[in-house]
């Protein structure tokens, strides 16, 4: 498993364990890996699938159920022999707080070994301060690790904004960046791990969700802009400063219109609800999502001019895909947000688009292109994930045996 950008997290911590220790953990951080992707496998399973002795095998699940990541359960009897046990995630262990930070509000949740998010807590930012939203949500955030009967180990941030050197979120156009994240793990003690909202969503989709198993893989969504990330081996690719995926702002759109970026000429003012505003002749929303959402209502009763704007802003998401598709040569793509709905509501506009734009080779069997399986909770659930990535790793299992 892999973190999806670095932490941060008191100086006194940030000596951490020796290498020596780091790597004694190293084995009991694969077993703990393969209980996350298949959890019920038996002891005697773990051992044989990593090359363990049955010894090791006790010791290495004795350590962990100590740390109280694991519990054992007995195992039904298959014939002769000793009987095993089923290693599965322990009830109350270690959790991860997993934050969704909109442009209008929030959502927070505790998260275990299984990655699901419990507790769900969610509201509005009373203001677009970032210095304000940033406390706010470290009082959620709080509130969150004092409910919780165990320990907490770790923060996963998915924020909707452009995320540069791993921690400073900025939302062009947005009207409360930058926005430091590693704020909302202030006075905890706990590090902190961000990702763009498309990132970690992605994240999500790639480890249990609709491309699951597939390599590479193509996450997109349409929210404020559009966002996605490249994924390979499950990995996102997040680029030298951790701000990749910001395929909104890639040229695909009339070079004459100008972005919120500083540039011209973008994605997004092809697709979003301030390119629909702008088609329709109509001010631009104070909240492009919600009068998206507007324009497919519209679009669904029959508006003439609103099914035209949808149609064309479906068009001009299936011509963009097939250039991604062309560059990336993904098995798979998975939309999410927004572009769910836009691309149900005029199916055969961005399928004919799509298709006309990929590489005649890719014709006959182009990449399939999906629906996100994780719906509202894909944030939170890739927040969680990269937060558990550094929590169940060999150096995040010596730093809390230290």
């Amino acid at each position: 498993m892999t973190t999806l950008s670095g932490g941060s997290r008191p100086d006194r911590a940030r000596l951490g364990p020796g290498r020596a220790e780091i790597d004694r953990w190293r084995t009991a951080a694969e077993m703990l890996d393969a209980v996350r992707s298949e959890p019920g496998r038996t002891r005697v399973e773990l051992a044989r699938d990593l090359g363990l002795t049955s010894g090791s095998a006790t010791e290495i699940t004795a350590r962990l159920r100590d740390l109280g990541w694991v519990t054992e359960e007995r195992a039904p009897c298959g014939g002769r022999g000793r009987p095993t046990t089923k290693v599965v995630p322990a009830p109350d262990g270690p959790a991860v707080v997993a934050v969704d930070v909109r442009f209008e509000g929030w959502r927070a949740a505790l998260a275990g070994l299984d990655g699901v998010p419990v507790a769900v807590r969610s509201g509005r930012h009373a203001v677009r301060d970032p210095d304000r939203v940033a406390t706010d949500l470290a009082a959620v955030v709080t509130g969150l690790v004092d409910a919780h009967p165990g320990p907490v180990v770790g923060v996963g941030v998915g924020v909707a904004a452009t995320l540069v050197d791993s921690h400073l979120a900025q939302a062009s156009g947005q009207g409360w960046s930058p926005l430091d994240v590693r704020r909302i793990g202030a006075g905890l003690d706990l590090p902190v791990y961000a990702g763009n909202d498309a990132n970690v969503a992605g994240v999500a989709e790639v480890r249990d969700g609709a491309a699951a198993g597939a390599d590479p893989a193509l996450y997109l969504t349409v929210e404020v802009g559009i966002g996605g990330v490249l994924l390979l081996a499950g990995r996102p690719q997040t680029g030298a400063r951790g701000a990749a995926g910001e395929f909104g702002h890639l040229p695909f759109g009339d070079p004459s219109l100008p972005c919120s970026c500083g540039a011209h000429g973008h994605w997004d003012s092809e697709v979003d609800g301030r390119a629909l505003a702008r088609m329709l002749g109509e001010p631009e929303p104070d909240d492009p999502y919600g009068y998206f959402l507007e324009v497919l209502a519209r679009a669904a009763a029959d508006e003439p001019g609103a099914t035209e704007v949808i149609g064309r802003a479906a068009h001009a998401l299936g011509r963009g895909t097939s250039g991604l598709v062309n560059a990336h040569d993904p098995e798979i793509v998975v939309f999410g947000g927004l572009g769910i709905a836009l691309r149900h509501a005029a199916p055969d506009r961005f399928h004919d688009a799509y298709v006309a734009g990929l590489m005649a080779f890719r014709r006959d069997d182009p990449p399939p292109v999906v629906d996100a399986a994780h719906g509202a909770d894909g944030v939170l659930r890739g927040a969680a994930a990269i937060a558990l990535d550094h929590a169940t790793s060999a150096e995040g299992l010596a730093e809390q045996a230290a």
